[in-house]
């Protein structure tokens, strides 16, 4: 795919949806933190409904300390590896008041070192807490990215590393975010909804349907 088609791909997205975001729910750093962290392997739904439980009742970590881990586990036990998710979360806590005062660290190597916090969603806070040209590949952006050809690569950092360098700059902060729409609501995995896709004319799919 070469550049031109990538950029018209971006700008088509930007003009349906301007001010993309992600559906989790927050209102501070720390509460798009734990929200990231306990989207593992849930759906953001899910997530926004244990999060307004446990918000409700605490969203500092100094509050969620006070809380204790058997009140956490009962605000998120709708989602799963709870019991994990909780501790992570306990442990994330106390880094954040001991070293950083209760603040959320703005660089990657920081968010990475705390309990639960992998890369995928250290870039997520980067990029939409902090605003940080960060690419955050789930598994959509990276079926997106692949079977478009917008970006393609074997394994998710492959695709990180290069969505990076070839989506033109002035769509990077928000690529993450229009990237993970368009392929829960549109590109999906079983069946791609092609007829209603802004972006199908200039895609590389091979499986989608001939006009």
């Amino acid at each position: 795919m070469n550049r031109d088609i990538r950029a018209e791909i971006f700008a088509r997205l930007r003009d349906q949806n301007p001010n993309p975001t992600t559906e989790l729910e927050w209102a501070t750093p720390f509460e798009l933190l734990i929200a990231v962290l306990l989207s593992a392997q849930a759906t953001d739904v899910s997530v926004n409904q244990a999060t307004r439980k446990l918000y409700a009742k605490a969203n500092t970590p100094e509050a969620i300390l006070l809380l204790g881990i058997e009140a956490v586990k009962d605000c998120i036990k709708t989602i799963g590896l709870y019991n994990s998710k909780a501790e992570n979360m306990m442990k994330t806590c106390t880094i954040l008041l001991d070293k950083y005062g209760g603040e959320i660290p703005r660089t990657r190597d920081a968010l990475e070192a705390l309990p639960g916090v992998g890369r995928k969603t250290a870039n997520v806070v980067l990029n939409t807490a902090f605003g940080e040209p960060t690419m955050a590949v789930d598994t959509h952006i990276f079926r997106l990215a692949n079977r478009t050809r917008i970006a393609p690569g074997k394994d998710v950092r492959e695709v990180e590393d290069r969505l990076v360098r070839l989506i033109p700059r002035e769509f990077l902060k928000d690529a993450h975010h229009w990237m993970i729409l368009h392929g829960r609501y549109v590109c999906k995995a079983r069946k791609p909804d092609c007829p209603n896709c802004l972006i199908s004319d200039l895609c590389e799919y091979k499986g989608k349907p001939s006009v």
